[in-house]
């Protein structure tokens, strides 16, 4: 009976122990746990609005920016075009220019995409104040001499830049939109691309008067890669972006023409004889889209969405921002800035056009979608850790009480000499008797 007892007090003292810290850590435990829990949904609860918000804001930045290096390059040639009006007027003077005038192009060389230096500029001509071209290097070579009063002798048989530039004052600049064929989709899928120009000019004077033109024409490309390079959400360039992702930079001018996209064949361009391919519209789209020929001009696009009219109209008036859009079925948001160039024909507010970068919601969303749902198995994944640690941890006191059960007892008995129990009792015994 006696032993029976020591037990139960062994038992006691060990179950007390026990609980002493099995409680409190169970708490611990069940706090951390559900802790975890609510952090992984407030984080996915926030996630897409943190990252929706800050993505935009940062796109919008990277619009700017872009826009802001596409004037810079235009100013650039600005400044080269008066410098060759101060150069020596031979052939060799204007080779020369051409050839110190060169920036790095990524291009597609037997199916490998490779760095060139690249000459910045297809032409340069001097003309005499009849229109009559004096000298002219196209391609780094002496090219065939016309009179370009006559736009049909000119490069594009349209342009008519030398009406344009003999009026101006010394100093003064005209700066054509691009110009170049265009390429349709069925061309554009086998692998054409958009070549074209950018036309600066200015006038000349001697001690006469007007003296003749200067014309530099820049090589697109050069242009292009501005935009055809840059995936908006991501920092690294890529060497030409796909428009099925949705995620791509393109370029307007003043006009509201594209005039750079992942889509070649949404870039305005002329026909055979010269004259502007027509844009989408209400009245052509179906056709037109039947035949692939899909130039797009975002002041037309209204019958798209509403939004997109009005994007051109913010960036006409000078101002950046981000709007949504339908496109395709697509619902985009584009985050557009003005490119701040400015020159005769081209005037503020409006300057030389605008940078779109889009970014397709639906996908975005995926994303930001992913992200969330990562975070919420890393707290599930912590709070597994955490429940394991308190499991492994309750075993281990449990033979921690087991051990300290079992010296406790040996101590107890070490103390307490085997029998001296029975003579205790005949003590209490004896006082029995004596009260009796």
């Amino acid at each position: 009976m006696a032993e029976s007892k020591k037990k139960k007090q062994y038992l006691t003292v060990g179950g007390v122990f026990f609980l002493l810290i099995v409680i409190p850590l169970s708490l611990m435990a069940f706090l951390i746990a559900n802790g975890m829990f609510r952090l992984g949904d407030t984080i996915k609860a926030r996630t897409v609005n943190v990252l929706d918000q800050k993505s935009q804001e940062e796109i919008k930045m990277r619009a700017i920016n872009t826009a802001d290096e596409v004037a810079n390059f235009l100013m650039e040639r600005k400044k080269d075009l008066l410098v060759a009006t101060i150069i020596p007027a031979t052939e060799a003077a204007y080779k020369q220019f051409i050839v110190e005038n060169k920036k790095p192009l990524w291009v597609k060389i037997d199916g490998k995409i490779q760095q060139v230096l690249s000459p910045l500029y297809k032409e340069i001509a001097l003309i005499d104040k009849n229109g009559n071209e004096q000298i002219k290097i196209v391609g780094g070579q002496a090219g065939k001499l016309v009179n370009v009063s006559n736009p049909t002798n000119t490069t594009y048989k349209t342009e008519d830049y030398f009406a344009k530039t003999k009026i101006l004052n010394k100093g003064d600049v005209y700066v054509a939109s691009v110009t170049g064929s265009y390429v349709d989709k069925a061309a554009f899928e086998k692998g054409q691309r958009f070549s074209g120009i950018i036309r600066f000019s200015t006038p000349v004077f001697s001690k006469d008067g007007f003296a003749g033109v200067i014309s530099l024409a820049v090589d697109y490309r050069h242009l292009a890669k501005f935009t055809d390079q840059i995936i908006p959400t991501q920092s690294e360039h890529v060497f030409e972006a796909d428009a099925k992702t949705g995620n791509y930079a393109f370029m307007v001018d003043n006009r509201g023409y594209v005039i750079s996209h992942p889509n070649d064949y949404h870039i305005i361009g002329l026909d055979n004889a010269g004259n502007l391919v027509p844009a989408l519209s209400e009245q052509n789209v179906a056709e037109s889209t039947k035949k692939g020929v899909e130039v797009l001009d975002l002041n037309s696009l209204g019958f798209m969405d509403p939004n997109l009219q009005n994007i051109a109209k913010n960036a006409a008036a000078g101002k950046s921002g981000i709007i949504t859009y339908k496109f395709a079925g697509n619902t985009k948001f584009v985050a557009y800035a003005p490119i701040k160039f400015y020159a005769t024909n081209l005037i503020q507010p409006a300057g030389f056009g605008w940078i779109g970068m889009g970014v397709e919601v639906e996908k975005y969303n995926e994303a930001a979608t992913k992200v969330s749902q990562n975070i919420q198995k890393e707290a599930k994944a912590w709070t597994a850790t955490v429940i394991l640690i308190i499991i492994v941890s309750m075993v281990i006191l449990f033979f921690i009480m087991v051990l300290l059960m079992r010296g406790i007892g040996r101590s107890i008995e070490a103390e307490v000499p085997q029998g001296s129990e029975g003579d205790l009792s005949a003590l209490n015994n004896d006082d029995d008797d004596d009260d009796k």
